[in-house]
């Protein structure tokens, strides 16, 4: 196997340990399962066929995102609104000009891929708080 020098900001590393030990693994462990695990996930289509409103585009980092299909509103910023902000379906449809079954067909989506979007989420908050 080959090494590789890894920075990683200060609280993404505290963090990424203290998930490590949860796991009951080492953060070597830890590293390599996560990268395999985004190896996969990119080597892997994916748009999910249930879900014919949602489609996956490549956002600014390069990651995969999931999006409403024909608009760039992320899936997670649809869930923010609703979780974090208390929005209604409605109050979201009226907020970024769509229908309400398109607003649930994002939450239903959510639903079942809540594990990638609540992941996605959290990630997207460490990198923003190492920012300020």
């Amino acid at each position: 196997m080959t090494s590789y020098a890894l920075n990683l900001p200060v609280q993404l590393q505290q963090e990424a340990e203290k998930l490590a030990t949860l796991q009951g693994i080492s953060f070597d462990q830890f590293i390599l399962w996560a990268v395999a695990e985004k190896v996969a996930t990119l080597n892997q289509r994916n748009d999910d066929p249930a879900f014919p409103e949602i489609t996956y585009v490549r956002g600014a980092s390069g990651e995969l995102v999931p999006v409403l299909r024909g608009t760039r509103l992320r899936v997670q910023t649809v869930v923010i609104a609703a979780q974090k902000w208390g929005f209604s379906p409605n109050q979201i449809a009226t907020e970024y000009d769509l229908s309400e079954d398109r607003v649930n067909a994002v939450l239903t989506f959510y639903a079942a891929h809540h594990q990638e979007i609540d992941a996605s989420i959290a990630a997207e908050q460490i990198i923003e708080a190492a920012n300020v």
